[in-house]
């Protein structure tokens, strides 16, 4: 019996212990860049000044007064919200199709969305280049990051709905049908409600990754549609270091996401808490 206490002593100090340093590890690019933007360039490159240093908002000033910023992020938030918001409008119903209604070729299908993940982006970077700028006329418009967004997405929505959805007793949706609720009904009003916590997951998890998106936004807009990731490209140093003015770039990009993605996490443990105990 004491052994056994030991070793659950041991555990309630050790694994919390290393969940806390490995969360440091993986944070700590995030803490230095929003330490760097504090700096001056000179400072930034000085190994005397790596952690004591005197602070400064000149970054912030310089990047709001002469590098539009709020331009780029009002087009990161349009495009990343409505890419998040059109990946949902197909991928609820088609989760809903292959979970409560599979062929005998869903996982076949399936497995291909996911083997589009795999294709390599350069391999079509030219190709769409060359008929969006020359034959469609939709180069650098929020309509094409947005379909981008949505369609390169939208594998891993349609997985994750897939896998929330299959959770769902079927006899819920049939009995549904037994009182006569039409398929929109059957996702309005028995599925999202049931699977509300997964579909907000999903849509977060999309909201990232459009807000992160920076291959395709650098390389199909110039102007008129650029997103942060193009102004964080501009403002990259020739010597490939953090200097301050790109840190607070950085900094100013990557706080929204990380201010919206521990609010939302929290009113989903909030919420499902609230249901459970309910």
């Amino acid at each position: 019996m004491a052994i056994v206490a030991q070793q659950t002593r041991f555990s309630k100090i050790f694994w919390p212990t290393l969940a806390w340093i490995v969360a440091l590890i993986f944070f700590f690019p995030i803490v230095w860049m929003v330490l760097t933007s504090f700096k001056t360039d000179a400072d930034a490159v000085k190994p005397e000044n790596l952690i004591f240093f005197t602070p400064t908002l000149e970054n912030y000033t310089n990047m709001t007064e002469n590098y539009d910023y709020w331009r780029f992020a009002i087009n990161s938030v349009i495009t990343a919200t409505f890419g998040t918001l059109f990946a949902l409008f197909v991928g609820v119903p088609a989760a809903y199709a292959m979970a409560f209604n599979p062929s005998r070729h869903t996982k076949d299908i399936l497995m291909w969305m996911l083997s589009t993940k795999m294709l390599p982006a350069a391999a079509v970077l030219y190709p769409m280049t060359f008929l969006t700028k020359n034959f469609l006329g939709i180069y650098d418009t929020h309509f094409l990051i947005i379909l981008v967004l949505c369609l390169i997405n939208l594998p891993i929505v349609i997985w994750m709905l897939f896998t929330y959805f299959k959770e769902i007793p079927k006899e819920i949706i049939e009995a549904g049908k037994m009182d006569g609720v039409n398929t929109w009904g059957e996702i309005k009003d028995i599925l999202i409600p049931l699977a509300w916590g997964g579909v907000a997951s999903t849509a977060l998890l999309c909201f990232i990754f459009c807000w992160n998106e920076a291959y395709w936004t650098v390389r199909l807009t110039t102007t008129e549609a650029a997103t942060l990731s193009k102004l964080i490209e501009g403002n990259r140093a020739p010597e490939g270091l953090f200097f301050g003015r790109l840190s607070a770039v950085s900094t100013a990009a990557v706080g929204p996401i990380i201010v919206l993605g521990w609010f939302c996490q929290k009113q989903l443990v909030q919420g499902l808490t609230f249901g459970a105990v309910k």
